[in-house]
Formats: C-alpha cells, sequence, structure tokens
C-alpha cells in the first residue's frame, strides 16, 4: 500500500470540558481528494488548524511526508510543501492580484517582505507567481486590485497563491464557499485536474462537488470520525445519512 502524503495519528484537542478533537486519524494519500464533511460544530476547522500547524493537539501525531511535523508552525509546514487555503479570505485587498501572488512565492521561497519590490520587477519568483495566476485563469486580471475582483476570482487567488509553494499536498478549507453554480463547477473542474499534481484534503459543504471530486470521504460528528469511506460506502451509511445527509444522498 502506497505511503499517505499526510497523516493524522490519534489527535485530540480539548479546550476546557469541550472536547473538539476525539481520537482522529486519518489520511491522504497520492493522487486522491479526500472530503471531510459534518455538521456545523463538528470540529472540521480545529482539525484542519491542527493539521495546517494553527493549533497543536494535545495528544496524538501530524505526520507529512512521513516527518513528524506536529511541533512545527504553519509557516515551516507550508515551506515543506504543505499548501492551504482558508474558509475566510487572508487575501490582502488593498494589494493587486500578482502582488498577492508574488507574496506567497516569498512566503515559499523563505525570503524576507521587503524584496516584493525586486520580484515584482523580475525574477523567478514572479515568474512562479504569474505561473500560478496563469494555471488557475487570472493572468489578465494579474494588475488589477484583489478587492476588484468577484468573490469567485478571489478563491482562484487563494488556489494560485498555494500553487506558488509548489505544494505536495493541499489542504482547502471551503472552497466553494459564496461560490454561485457557475462558480462551483469550474472550481470543481480545477480541482479535478489538480489532484494528480499534489493531493487534496477538502473540507466542504457543497455535497455537488463532494460526490463529484472524493475518492474518499471521512464524516465528523461531535469531533469524531463515525465514518470513512468511497462516496457509495458514505452515501448508504445510515449513521451518516441520520448525522448528516439526510435525503440529500
Amino acid at each position: 500500500m502506497t505511503e499517505p502524503v499526510l497523516a493524522t495519528k490519534g489527535i485530540s484537542k480539548s479546550f476546557g470540558a469541550l472536547t473538539a478533537s476525539k481520537d482522529i486519524s486519518i489520511d491522504l494519500r497520492p493522487g486522491e481528494i479526500h472530503a471531510l464533511i459534518g455538521p456545523n460544530g463538528a470540529g472540521k476547522s480545529t482539525l484542519i488548524k491542527q493539521i495546517a500547524g494553527g493549533l497543536r493537539p494535545d495528544t496524538g501525531r501530524v505526520l507529512f511526508r512521513g516527518e513528524d511535523v506536529t511541533g512545527l508552525a504553519a509557516y515551516q509546514r507550508a515551506r515543506r510543501g504543505l499548501g492551504r487555503t482558508f474558509q475566510i479570505s487572508t487575501l490582502a485587498m488593498e494589494d493587486t492580484v500578482l502582488q498577492n501572488a508574488v507574496l506567497g512565492a516569498l512566503g515559499a521561497a523563505g525570503n524576507p517582505y521587503r524584496i516584493v519590490g525586486r520580484a515584482l520587477a523580475g525574477g523567478a519568483l514572479r515568474d512562479r507567481a504569474e505561473a500560478a495566476l496563469v494555471r488557475v485563469g487570472l493572468a489578465e486580471k494579474r494588475m488589477q486590485r484583489t478587492s476588484d475582483l468577484s468573490h469567485g476570482q478571489r478563491r482562484q487567488l487563494e488556489v494560485a497563491v498555494a500553487l506558488t509553494l509548489s505544494p505536495k499536498a493541499f489542504v482547502m478549507d471551503e472552497p466553494m464557499a459564496g461560490l454561485g453554480a457557475a462558480g462551483s463547477k469550474a472550481l470543481t473542474g480545477f480541482l479535478d485536474g489538480l489532484r494528480a499534481e499534489a493531493p487534496i484534503l477538502l473540507v466542504e459543504h457543497d455535497m455537488d462537488a463532494v460526490f463529484a471530486l472524493a475518492d474518499r470521504i471521512s464524516v465528523l460528528v461531535y469531533g469524531e470520525v463515525i465514518a470513512t469511506g468511497t462516496v457509495d460506502v458514505i452515501r448508504k451509511n445510515p449513521e451518516v445519512r441520520r448525522a448528516y445527509l439526510g435525503e440529500e444522498a
């Protein structure tokens, strides 16, 4: 069996009397999209923070490409190739599209932000940023202020910023949030092709997108994974239907 690119081993996290994550072990394999679904308050965001480095688990480990990264900060995991997009945008809205992409490339290279002007003038970092914008379809918008982009275009830009890391895996937190039907369809198509480059751990409420994309699905309820399996397995699981899917399945 192929070794996972990303894995959690029995991670748990509590906030006082509230257990947000309870002994969670999931993994992400090469070439796949593994979707993480569950109702609001299930603990998905807390789990993602622990995987990406924003929050340290109380117990358990996070492994990335065979390395124990549990004690590493988010930027250290990013430099090892863990790309992340966020549920709430973290883009610099007053900067241009290209500036945002270059900042991502600078972070990946470990360079101080004071040389951003030099990077924008030319060189490998700008080339990397512009290549990422081409891939997500934003090349013609590169000199536009980010605040002037549509919501869907900002989502595309977030993916471009992650791409500048040359990621070995992606963690995506609700990339379809706020997108209309056309935007969701376009992003679904893009992510479908992206998995061959780097596998994706996908947190998403858009079940049409999840069912179209996922090789495997894990269902999180009250901080626990209650089921993991293929789309067909999850659709038919009576406990999952009661807890989350209902008649959507």
